[in-house]
């Protein structure tokens, strides 16, 4: 249901997509297929478009430590498991630990930024490839290093330099999921992942991912797991943007521009179910690597 937009739109946009996520999070890993197609479409569409990823900070600072690291860490890659029956999603057969902190990671990719949107997109992508590929998360400054070390055009020394003067704005990001909108309050369709705001000590968040579509139409809620068309429609109620159905890119045009692709993001993005890459096996299916870029993911990863 539409309500009124709430925040003013910049004057060159005529969209503003609010993606809330974390880079610890299965739900927003697995639904990373359709918010790559959703954002190559937007970018061909011929209309000015604001992106702003929120990091809602799953894994908070202050957080009690598990009584067995092991076991708890062993309960969330199962967690991960069932996640992925429903998202199709790759992941390690084994996470060495539960991710300590979301801070280190969310600093990261909010200081990525500086150095342009798409270093930033695949900063945010090596730290949750930590995670869910290598199982060893990015959760502080050496495994930030670790994760993104030789990523295209990225200044690693820069980046981890630039960390500090991102704490204001990921304190303002940890805020703000805080805060979530009437509609996500509401929702009462069951899952598996239905995106009703979680509640945590001392309130409610909103669950990851979500995104809230603001345009001339209204404001737009796609929360949690949901299927592409609801994207769609969001963009097309919010700001009559009708974008194009099918994939956008061929299999290599994937992987020259991503570095890696998944089995569900190669059906989503390019129609087909392999890539001209190297195919590294995980738990739920292989991780496609441009075949230019593998020395550096094995470096990242201790591969």
């Amino acid at each position: 249901m539409a309500v009124p937009v709430t925040t003013a739109l910049s004057i060159t946009a005529a969209l503003a997509v609010t993606e809330y996520t974390d880079p610890a999070c299965p739900w927003a890993w697995g639904t990373e297929p359709k918010l790559r197609w959703l954002r190559l479409r937007l970018a061909t569409s011929g209309t000015p478009v604001r992106w702003r990823r929120v990091f809602g900070i799953l894994f908070d600072e202050g957080d009690d430590p598990a009584p067995d690291p092991d076991a708890e860490a062993a309960w969330y890659a199962g967690f991960i498991a069932r996640v992925a029956e429903h998202t199709g999603a790759p992941h390690a057969g084994r996470l060495g630990w539960l991710t300590r902190s979301s801070w280190p990671a969310s600093l990261a990719g909010t200081a990525a930024l500086a150095q342009g949107d798409e270093v930033g997109a695949l900063v945010v992508r090596r730290l949750r490839e930590s995670t869910f590929i290598a199982g060893t998360p990015a959760d502080d400054e050496p495994g930030i290093r670790r994760a993104v070390t030789g990523v295209p055009g990225l200044d690693v020394d820069r980046l981890l330099a630039d960390l500090a003067t991102a704490a204001d704005a990921v304190r303002a990001d940890h805020a703000e999921t805080r805060r979530p909108c009437a509609e996500v309050l509401a929702i009462a369709e069951p899952g598996p992942h239905s995106g009703r705001a979680k509640e945590i000590d001392g309130g409610v968040r909103y669950a990851l991912p979500t995104l809230v579509f603001a345009g001339p139409g209204g404001r737009f809620v796609v929360p949690g797991w949901r299927p592409l068309r609801q994207y769609v429609d969001a963009v097309r109620n919010a700001a009559g943007i009708q974008l194009e159905p099918g994939p956008p890119l061929t299999a290599a045009q994937a992987l020259a521009r991503y570095e890696t692709v998944t089995g569900p993001e190669l059906a989503l993005l390019a129609g087909v179910d392999r890539a001209p890459g190297v195919a590294v096996p995980t738990a739920n299916g292989p991780l496609w690597i441009a075949e230019d870029r593998l020395g550096s993911w094995e470096r990242a990863w201790d591969r």
